[in-house]
């Protein structure tokens, strides 16, 4: 039995995003980026038309279903992009951010998108690395687009992948 507690992983559903989830959103945004988006600012964007959202929680906490990752994204005319994704830094590399994108390109196709851009901080080489095995394919660069906390700015890679 103690075996059993020492091997134990958490498993997590994939699921729409909820207005329930914008808190703890706001949180995992601000652990994982150097400017935290409120729990309003998630909220407000999940409200505009157009946005959609999923959610990774937790199925097999004991009291409550903790959100180790979450993804925003935005479809309009026939474009989809994705606003923003984090995963809890302790489930990095753990699978879920493919999770996450998987169901925000399945939404965005069965929304009727054509293609799917994002912006990544070029020095985010594990983030990076995962776009490009799920098929996007940088198209542009912007020079000085993020700000670290310490002043430091680095290029966004604005990357597209066709959906069709």
């Amino acid at each position: 039995m103690f075996e059993d507690y020492l091997t134990w992983k958490p498993f997590f559903d994939v699921v729409p995003m909820q207005e329930t989830d914008c808190p703890a959103a706001s949180d995992l945004h601000g652990q994982r980026f150097s400017r935290q988006w409120s729990a309003e600012e998630v909220s407000s964007l999940l409200q505009q038309s157009g946005v959609f959202g999923f959610s990774a929680l937790q199925t097999n906490a004991f009291f409550s279903r903790p959100l180790g990752g979450f993804v925003l994204s935005r479809e309009a005319a026939g474009e989809a992009e994705i606003l923003t994704i984090a995963v809890s830094e302790k489930l990095a590399r753990s699978g879920l951010g493919w999770r996450l994108m998987q169901a925000a390109l399945r939404e965005a196709l069965e929304r009727g998108a054509e293609s799917m851009f994002l912006e990544v901080d070029e020095m985010n080489a594990p983030a990076v690395g995962l776009y490009r095995r799920l098929g996007f394919q940088q198209v542009a660069r912007r020079k000085a687009y993020y700000a670290a906390a310490d002043g430091t700015k680095t290029a966004a890679l604005v990357m597209r992948r066709d959906l069709r």
